[in-house]
């Protein structure tokens, strides 16, 4: 490989208490939580919009549960906004669901009234350490170059791009053999007759047609690896998410792979539609309205923190006393890394596991790298556990609480390992 030298100077262009990396459900409740409890906060987000997967990814609903206080908030204000531009909560739909744009503008106006400083369109690039102590972070936009200092950093960029830099241990995908779960572009139609429609809602739905049974039939005719049927109602007239594009050994972390997802997914969309108008009763009339801006990336890095979470934890509702999230519940929503459906190691219908888990505070802090959390699907859990909390709801109330350990940290002039993980818990527990 040819390289050559970088040696401009990198002006500083801001200090700030807490820097957020990554405005998706992890980072949003970051940033939201640190700057409830008085420090300056700055986001930096490679999107135009706060929300992540929420919002430039159209995913359907708010899937799983939480404890988040800052999560239900979003929900009530969407609603009410809603409500203002003339929606309403139909089909059977629950607050859960995702008016996208009007959340992206209740996200904006949370934002600025908390006075967190938000840059979109930049690249959080890399990390600045000192002594094995983040100091900041190096990014990048229509400005050029600039440094963040930050006297704490909060990644969730969901591949852990921060951590990665700084030099924090991980692995990738499946510890076996580093296989990661294929990923999606979620798009929607409209034109579906609601009187006729059916919506199967995951992977294990069977649903009987005029022309086979729904799921047998995707796997015949819609193009591999795409060949599952997941349909969802939205709260707009005749509206229907579609959650069916499926891009699989893709690595979130690769330029040209994500490219090449980004393409085979896209390339899914009429073909899908077109199998929609021919074998399910209600979408013979459908069309493409929109499909989302951002790719969805289930699963790259997982990184090595002081505690991690494993897939018994999740199993046996296991209670730990120093958690930080509580009330986290979700199936094992493994998507199958070799073609369409769900893997042989997922659970969806069969999941008899009802009772809540917690998450604990060292999940959250890196291996090596002091000044640094770990927030959304990049703290360290197992593939398997991983495969629970990425949920948006889980991700959501793991941002809070990193919000709220960086916060005080700094006002209590304590390391992160230091702090009384109480103090934490009296801020984001209900």
């Amino acid at each position: 490989m040819n390289y050559i030298n970088e040696s401009n100077k990198v002006p500083v262009i801001c200090e700030v208490d807490v820097l957020v990396c990554g405005g998706g459900p992890a980072g949003i409740g970051a940033a939201i939580c640190a700057a409830r409890q008085g420090v300056s906060v700055m986001i930096i987000e490679s999107q135009d919009c706060l929300g992540g997967i929420a919002t430039a990814g159209m995913m359907s609903h708010w899937g799983g549960r939480s404890s988040s206080k800052v999560m239900k908030e979003i929900w009530d204000l969407t609603y009410e906004k809603a409500l203002e531009v003339g929606w309403e909560h139909k089909n059977g739909c629950g607050r859960d669901s995702i008016y996208h744009d009007v959340q992206k503008i209740v996200l904006d106006e949370i934002i600025r009234k908390e006075n967190i400083r938000v840059l979109y369109y930049t690249q959080a690039c890399k990390a600045i350490t000192e002594n094995d102590k983040i100091i900041g972070v190096i990014v990048e936009n229509k400005s050029g170059r600039g440094f963040i200092k930050a006297k704490r950093v909060i990644d969730s960029t969901g591949d852990g791009d921060i951590a990665f830099s700084a030099g924090v241990p991980y692995f990738k995908g499946r510890e076996e053999d580093g296989k990661m779960q294929p990923c999606t572009i979620m798009f929607k139609i409209c034109g579906v007759d609601y009187e006729r429609a059916v919506f199967p809602p995951s992977f294990e739905t069977t649903i009987e047609l005029p022309k086979g049974e729904i799921q047998a039939l995707g796997k015949e005719h819609l193009p591999f690896p795409a060949g599952h049927v997941l349909l969802y109602t939205q709260p707009t007239p005749d509206t229907v998410c579609c959650n069916m594009t499926n891009a699989i050994e893709i690595d979130g972390t690769d330029a040209e792979s994500v490219t090449k997802g980004v393409m085979i997914c896209r390339s899914q969309i009429i073909p899908i539609i077109k199998f929609l108008k021919e074998y399910v009763p209600g979408y013979e009339n459908c069309w493409l309205m929109s499909s989302a801006s951002l790719i969805g990336i289930r699963e790259t890095r997982h990184f090595e923190g002081l505690e991690t979470i494993e897939k018994d934890d999740i199993l046996q509702a296991k209670y730990h006393e120093n958690w930080v999230v509580r009330r986290a519940w979700f199936n094992f929503d493994v998507h199958n890394l070799t073609g369409p459906s769900l893997d042989k190691t997922g659970v969806q219908h069969g999941w008899k596991q009802q009772n809540d888990y917690t998450i604990p505070y060292g999940c959250l802090l890196p291996k090596k790298i002091d000044n640094l959390l770990l927030s959304g699907r990049n703290i360290s859990g197992s593939h398997l556990a991983h495969s629970n909390f990425r949920i948006m709801s889980v991700c959501i109330a793991l941002g809070e609480a990193a919000g709220a350990a960086a916060a005080l940290s700094i006002k209590q002039n304590k390391g992160l390992r230091d702090l009384d993980v109480r103090d934490i818990q009296e801020i984001v527990g209900e």
